[in-house]
């Protein structure tokens, strides 16, 4: 794995905002709003999360998976790529990335358990199938760096590292997977955010912190607020809507 950041796939990859919001064509004919492209992206990454709790990995593991849909998306329609298969491949190609290898029969043991509904229900050939399928639409590139290890080291020298500030921080980076922001901004930056509001909500001053590191403030307000926006619009998502997303995907254009 690549040591440094600034010279890594993670790094070149970074994209801008409308790059990342950018519905294909054939989405579009389907009549699939960016909406409905943002709400389909956050329900698989929950259900990333649970898959993993099903199988036993660890929270790492499911931050790469859910980068490699995020980054698969940015490239490939859901119309050609069906989420409901990409987000299992995507563990299971994580998996093996982060050094915690689960097998494919496994994961098609756990989503017969997880999820009734039969546009769930792939089997081991198809997952080996959209592996390679992914590989491709990725470059290849799996190398991803996350904002735990800045997030530790962060909190240590701002001497914010008790067990409070940590567990506060650490769920909120954990939520940043629910939005593209990993395909947006260096992973420290997301960091910082996480620990900007949790300064705030524990009532903590970080201001000469914050101006010794000598970032970009607009910067980590922004990125604070489109996390904070984000809970907002979560007491809006609701089961029917996603189906309803879902569903315009299998319909005929």
């Amino acid at each position: 794995m690549a040591a440094n950041f600034w010279t890594s796939s993670h790094y070149k990859q970074l994209l801008d905002q409308e790059e990342v919001d950018l519905v294909k064509p054939p989405d579009r004919e389907r009549g699939i709003t960016l909406e409905d492209f943002k709400l389909i992206k956050t329900h698989m990454a929950n259900y990333m999360s649970k898959l993993a709790h099903s199988v036993k990995v660890r929270q790492r593991v499911v931050a790469t998976a859910v980068t490699y849909m995020r980054r698969v998306y940015v490239r490939k329609s859901m119309a050609e790529y069906d989420p409901r298969l990409v987000a299992p491949t995507c563990l299971y190609l994580a998996s093996k990335a982060e050094e915690s290898t689960v097998q494919a029969r496994l994961l098609v043991f756990c989503i017969k358990k997880l999820y009734a509904d039969e546009k769930y229900r792939y089997e081991i050939k198809d997952i080996l199938e959209m592996e390679m399928k992914i590989l491709e639409a990725l470059n290849y590139f799996l190398v991803v760096f996350h904002p735990y290890r800045a997030l530790s080291q962060l909190l240590q020298d701002a001497g914010m590292n008790d067990i409070n500030m940590t567990q506060l921080s650490w769920g909120l980076v954990n939520d940043t997977y629910k939005m593209d922001l990993i395909l947006i901004h260096p992973p420290h930056m997301i960091a910082l955010a996480c620990i900007y509001i949790a300064s705030v909500l524990k009532d903590k001053d970080t201001t000469a912190w914050f101006e010794e590191l000598r970032v970009d403030m607009n910067v980590v307000k922004n990125i604070s607020m489109e996390i904070l926006d984000f809970y907002d619009s979560c007491k809006m998502i609701l089961d029917d809507r996603i189906n309803a997303a879902l569903n315009k995907l299998t319909s005929k254009p």
